[in-house]
């Protein structure tokens, strides 16, 4: 185990977040200051990346892609939510922005 993988493990059990990677859709919630008011907003999309400090989680929004980075030990997550597993070969799926539709599907993985 490198010191890299040492460290990302720790984040990811202090910040109780799922085990995820690229292809994986999930579902981020994350807290939203409103003034004095807090709430939880979803952000559900596919993963296209995960680094060592940040993740990035693509979807589609009215026929817009959007994408968010999220920073891995950031307090304003609340949670993480594998939905699908997804089969792709690459640890960065950018190719994917530029698909639309069926083209855009990514096959399940079976567990």
């Amino acid at each position: 185990m490198t010191a890299v993988d040492y460290v990302r493990e720790q984040m990811i059990l202090d910040n109780n977040l799922a085990k995820f990677k690229a292809g994986d859709t999930i579902t981020v919630f994350y807290k939203i200051k409103e003034g004095e008011k807090e709430r939880v907003q979803q952000f559900q999309g596919v993963v296209l990346q995960v680094k060592t400090a940040t993740f990035t989680v693509r979807k589609i929004s009215n026929g817009i892609g959007v994408e968010r980075i999220f920073p891995i030990d950031s307090p304003a997550i609340e949670s993480i939510k594998i939905d699908k597993t997804g089969k792709v070969r690459r640890a960065r799926i950018f190719y994917q922005r530029d698909r639309i539709g069926k083209k855009a599907r990514i096959k399940e993985r079976r567990s």
